[in-house]
């Protein structure tokens, strides 16, 4: 059997995309970086491929916005490969300014008739934020999340803070099972949302659960040792990082 494909769309800024084809590697894909005028030039690439992933970074310098500028390219080049792509059933997974771009494009949280279902904001700091999490995954059809429950990420951003159209449209993607991943409490008990975002959102889906994005970093959390607490410990050894099994659980749908 042929392993898996991902593609890995990088851009002028993007800084993560090597982490993420490395992870999807680990968890026995094949993995190709792209450029997206290389992808602009040549939609039908996607049809080599299972998965698609925007990996974190600043994708042309956050010029104007988080996301913007590479957001537009999609939409103007790639819309109309990119739903093809989505709804033959493949994946599709945004981290960090990856999902940022994700909820500027109609592949994630969109309303045809409307737009965009929600955004990310600023943090409520006003400063960039760069730590570890903790977080809690809902019960939803999200490939990705399968079989996770409490875990650690890190997080590191500036925009990351979930805000949806309306508090109807909020009430509509709780009921819809689409706000998958939340920021949860501190060992302390104190609240660990870093951003402010509503309701805690750390990460959503659509409602096939085939497409995810989400702020906190999986690739950066590969192997036990890259936890803060574990780092030259002895028995994290050879353990697996949690965010691997987003990466693994990608692989296991499409194979």
């Amino acid at each position: 059997m042929l392993s898996p494909r991902a593609l890995i769309l990088r851009a002028p800024g993007t800084n993560c995309d090597h982490e993420t084809a490395f992870a999807f590697e680990r968890a026995g894909a094949i993995s190709r970086r792209v450029h997206i005028q290389a992808l602009a030039e040549r939609p039908a690439l996607l049809d080599e491929y299972q998965i698609f992933c925007i990996p974190g970074g600043f994708s042309y310098g956050d010029d104007i916005a988080s996301g913007r500028i590479l957001a537009l390219q999609l939409r103007t080049f790639l819309s109309d490969a990119l739903e093809r792509f989505r709804d033959r059933g493949g994946l599709i997974l945004g981290i960090c300014n990856g999902f940022q771009v994700l909820l500027q494009t109609s592949l994630l949280l969109h309303e045809p008739t409307i737009g965009p279902q929600a955004t990310l904001a600023a943090n409520t700091s006003g400063r960039f934020i760069d730590r570890w999490v903790h977080l809690e995954t809902r019960p939803s059809r999200c490939v990705f999340l399968d079989g996770l429950g409490k875990l650690e990420l890190p997080v590191a951003h500036a925009e990351g803070r979930f805000r949806s159209r309306s508090p109807e449209t909020l009430t509509a993607l709780e009921a819809s099972g689409q706000l998958v991943l939340r920021y949860g409490l501190n060992p302390d008990g104190s609240s660990g949302n870093p951003n402010g975002s509503e309701a805690d959102v750390a990460g959503v889906c659509d409602e096939t659960g085939r497409v995810l994005g989400l702020m906190p970093h999986p690739e950066r959390f590969l192997d036990a040792l890259q936890h803060p607490a574990l780092a030259g410990s002895t028995e994290a050894r050879g353990r697996n990082g949690v965010g691997l099994a987003l990466f693994t659980n990608a692989v296991r749908a499409v194979s």
